[in-house]
């Protein structure tokens, strides 16, 4: 069997998923991944790979029609068949700022930016995360998703998770790794139906429940019992498990764990609670703060494995900064959401080629550079080149069409596409020392007079409608009977 084949295959299927426009697309993908600074999406034309015009590169980009779902369940083929399956989840937002006439845009938390929040999307991703025998960043995105304006990270989440499970192997099981924004009683209330478990980071100021005391016969039985407040973490009683073990990055770890434990607002979910403690001290004398984690579904891993297995979440946060700076996710600027989404399902596509191909290349590395065993993601795209040339590509030659028309044939007048504010929060959480959006309040009261308003209006439209002669004769035959 050639060695090629997997590849091979794979990039025959997602030609054939691409549709429309499927040459250039397959062409500019290529050209993605050999190229490494590019300044516009026409740059991408001045690889060997494309064979077509520079416009053609806006035309794949708003012309091909890469199905989402289709291609979620051709990466799952390619899913390792082991004991579990480990998946991640996180959300990140693409920069729109110098696209003001597209729809649904909207303010999106960055900490890297100056007021905390940049003009933008959000997107949200699934992602296998394949067992590494050392470090490594490879997380694999399943699905890669705009979080629309009546969407929330958490709702998009479970939707994502719902339709990757469907996917998956029924016998197999399922582990899920999750930040602490997802570390709340409503996210597990909602992906109770799910058939998967989830390890989730927490705040280090929730409180948890215990279980309630046994039913005294009395009143209505206790949902709750005795109050667990992680930032107060000494009268906690004496924990049903302990581990200590030495970490290779971080030294002597101590693994402390509870079981038995609820959200307030989800007391029908059972959870173990996993406290992680760093005992070499700081340079300063001062001690590590703890990372909580909280363990929900069926439990199938030992002590030793919970961190280890966590810590493979981060490779989410690397694969976000390799599709912004290597893969040049967010590079252009389209005006309509759905485009943005065609885009990132190629981005999406690129990063299994990488995947496949991570055995095959022969590694090339900048003289400055070190070798590596184990390959990155950056440097397998550094070593495309020759295995592209090697494999060669299932495009078609591209044929001369001589030049277009305009779009100005039938005489029609350009208009000018209109500004689209960004959209904001209708009900944002006023926080402690800040003044209320009284802006709000006053849209809220014209809204209630109006319904009041209409209100009246229905029921003095009933009293005229009925017949006061009738209610007359009833109201005499009622004074008689009394």
């Amino acid at each position: 069997m050639n060695k090629y084949n997997r590849l091979k295959n794979f990039r025959h299927d997602t030609y054939e998923m691409l549709v429309k426009s499927k040459d250039a697309t397959f062409e500019l993908m290529d050209s993605i991944m050999t190229r490494e600074n590019a300044r516009s999406l026409a740059q991408f034309s001045l690889s060997p790979f494309f064979q077509r015009q520079w416009c053609s590169t806006y035309e794949a980009a708003e012309d091909s029609r890469p199905n989402g779902k289709k291609l979620m369940k051709r990466y799952t083929q390619e899913i390792d068949t082991l004991e579990y399956t480990l998946l991640g989840i996180d959300h990140t937002q693409w920069e729109c700022k110098d696209s003001p006439t597209m729809k649904d845009r909207g303010y999106q938390y960055s900490h890297s930016s100056l007021n905390s929040s940049v003009v933008g999307q959000g997107y949200s991703t699934i992602a296998w995360l394949p067992p590494l025998k050392e470090k490594g960043s490879w997380a694999l995105p399943l699905r890669h998703e705009r979080i629309t304006s009546f969407e929330t990270p958490l709702s998009k989440a479970r939707w994502q998770l719902k339709q990757v499970c469907r996917e998956l192997p029924e016998n197999r099981r399922k582990l899920v790794v999750l930040d602490c924004e997802y570390g709340n009683g409503k996210f597990i209330q909602q992906t109770a139906d799910i058939e998967i478990s989830k390890l989730i980071r927490v705040r280090s100021n929730l409180c948890l429940y215990s279980k309630p005391d046994p039913y005294s016969g009395r009143g209505r039985p206790k949902k709750h019992g005795a109050k667990w407040k992680l930032n107060q973490c000494d009268d906690f009683p004496q924990s049903n498990k302990v581990l200590e073990m030495e970490d290779s990055s971080l030294g002597l770890i101590r693994i402390s764990k509870w079981t038995e434990l609820h959200f307030y607002n989800a007391p029908t979910q059972q959870l173990t609670l996993f406290k992680i403690e760093r005992l070499k001290e700081k340079k300063t004398g001062s001690l590590h703060r703890p990372l909580w984690l909280i363990w929900v579904g069926e439990e199938f891993l030992s002590l030793e494995y919970i961190w280890s297995q966590y810590r493979r979440r981060f490779g989410l946060e690397h694969w976000y900064r390799f599709a912004k700076q290597r893969l040049h996710w967010t590079l252009p600027n389209f005006r309509t959401p759905d485009r943005c989404q065609r885009w990132s399902n190629l981005i999406v596509n690129i990063t299994w080629q990488l995947w496949l191909s991570k055995d095959l290349v022969q590694e090339h590395h900048l003289p400055w550079q070190k070798p590596q065993q184990n390959l990155t993601p950056g440097r397998v795209a550094l070593s495309m080149t020759s295995l592209l040339i090697e494999i060669g590509s299932p495009t078609l030659s591209p044929k001369s069409r001589g030049k277009s028309h305009g779009w100005n044939l039938k005489g029609e007048k350009e208009t000018k596409l209109k500004f689209i504010p960004p959209l904001k929060n209708s009900n944002p959480k006023v926080k402690k020392g800040e003044k209320p959006n009284f802006e709000g309040i006053v849209n809220s009261i014209y809204f209630l007079r109006k319904l009041i308003f209409v209100s009246l209006l229905i029921v003095l439209q009933f009293f005229l409608s009925l017949n006061y002669s009738e209610i007359g004769v009833r109201l005499q035959v009622a004074g008689s009977r009394l």
